[in-house]
């Protein structure tokens, strides 16, 4: 059964407390089916293969393009998205922090809160963009968050309240705290799939305390992202069907 919810994330951020919130297709998630156990508590980082000369300015040439290749096919994650995922967990490995995040956990994400940007038909284009645009529903209250318009339209494109965008879902706000430009343009865009799993990864490395190899550290990190046990059972799912499947 698939039916649309709100996700409400709350964030400790560098300046100010932040509120990320994603509209998300739920999947009935299946029992059992990781290789490391029936009831993992949480997933551990996929290993992947970096490309021997990187191609390009941005994430999407980071990885090994054979191991793209070969994880697209087995994971059914489309091969660019899964160049931004393994891309930002790359960046994030040379940065130094010793974050240790996974590019399947940002699949995981990626997948729960729009697909991986083929929500509603999309697809992701070639330079990164989410095509359409990625726009939640409106945060107005009631069965969701009440967030007023912060931006004036200018990110969400509603300049009466606030909407999540993209495909990774950020509230405008969020992404104020946490923009970046992951895909080497010049711009810094939230429907832009480098832009917005970059930002995520920033985001999940600092909620979780720069320890997202550790369990503590990891649930610390999906639950920041959205506080809710269902929705943390879902990423541990499908992070851990990735790994078990990656690079085959």
């Amino acid at each position: 059964m698939r039916f649309l919810r709100v996700s409400l994330i709350v964030a400790g951020c560098l300046i100010t407390a932040a509120v990320v919130v994603g509209a998300i297709i739920v999947l009935s998630v299946p029992d059992g089916g990781n290789s490391r156990s029936q009831s993992p508590s949480f997933a551990h980082e996929a290993p992947l293969v970096a490309a021997p000369h990187p191609v390009g300015a941005g994430l999407a040439g980071l990885a090994d393009a054979a191991w793209i290749a070969a994880t697209a096919k087995s994971t059914g994650i489309p091969a660019r998205a899964l160049e931004a995922y393994a891309g930002a967990a790359i960046t994030v490995a040379n940065s130094g922090t010793g974050c240790g995040i996974g590019w399947n956990t940002l699949a995981a994400v990626g997948e729960v809160e729009s697909r991986h940007g083929t929500i509603f038909g999309g697809n992701i284009a070639p330079d990164g963009d989410a095509t359409p645009a990625i726009f939640g529903v409106p945060l107005s209250g009631g069965a969701f968050a009440n967030i007023p318009d912060s931006d004036g339209g200018t990110i969400d494109g509603d300049a009466t309240i606030d909407r999540a965008v993209g495909p990774m879902q950020l509230i405008p706000a969020t992404w104020r705290n946490w923009h970046v430009d992951g895909n080497g343009d010049g711009v810094q865009n939230p429907q832009n799939i480098d832009d917005a799993t970059l930002a995520a990864a920033h985001y999940l490395c600092r909620a979780g305390g720069q320890k997202m190899g550790t369990e503590a550290g990891w649930r610390k990190a999906v639950l920041a992202y959205n506080h809710s046990n269902r929705y943390l059972s879902e990423i541990i799912h499908y992070a851990t069907q990735y790994e078990s499947k990656s690079g085959r």
